[in-house]
């Protein structure tokens, strides 16, 4: 037992508890540490159960998911957490980033999915269900960018950092009077007056 990797699930449905315990135990090289269907209590027993990965559930009775995971990373800073609700709304799953898990899964996960989830995790990579990541994606590109075309979005990047429009539209391989054209199509789409304020908004 104390070769294998140590996880600790935090759900509050019994069955759906029972279901990962079973998964978890099931796998060659993985060993269900702790399973509790609050968070008051997996902290309490945290420093005694020594996990390595944390599934948990975001709704829970008392101390929800997110703010659990802040309290249990306070106690252990190397813990490794997944997320896994039925939440898949961006502000659920940037608050559960934000809090230091390194995972999101959606519950319809397959058992399969879920065990390549905890090996990732593991190896140092970023588990997400699809439909998550490509919220994730999404949220990185604002509305407004979005409308912009490919050739737009090229020169916005150029103005942003500070490029004159004789470089860019030499860079682009076009001519000064076609970036001219492309800058006023950006500026009014995204609702600025000057390259400054492309500058300003756009230059990280």
């Amino acid at each position: 037992m104390n070769s294998k990797i140590k996880i600790l699930i935090i759900e509050d449905n019994k069955v759906l508890l029972d279901s990962y315990k079973e998964i978890i135990n099931e796998a060659k090289n993985f060993c269900t540490i702790g399973a509790y269907s609050n968070c008051e209590e997996a902290i309490l027993n945290l420093k005694n159960d020594n996990p390595d990965i944390a599934l948990i559930d975001i709704q829970l009775p008392g101390i929800n998911g997110i703010e659990g995971l802040k309290k249990m990373k306070k106690i252990k800073s190397d813990l490794l957490s997944i997320i896994i609700t039925v939440h898949n709304d961006t502000k659920y799953i940037f608050d559960a980033l934000c809090a230091g898990a390194i995972g999101y899964l959606t519950k319809n996960t397959e058992p399969d999915e879920l065990i390549n989830a905890l090996n990732e995790a593991y190896r140092g990579g970023a588990p997400m269900s699809a439909l998550i990541a490509r919220k994730v994606v999404e949220s990185f590109v604002s509305p407004k960018e979005k409308d912009l075309s490919d050739r737009e979005n090229s020169v916005l990047q150029l103005l942003a950092k500070g490029k004159s429009y004789a470089s860019i539209g030499k860079e682009l391989n076009v001519s000064i009077n076609t970036i001219k054209t492309h800058t006023r199509n950006i500026y009014e789409k995204l609702q600025v007056n000057s390259k400054e304020e492309i500058i300003k908004k756009y230059n990280n």
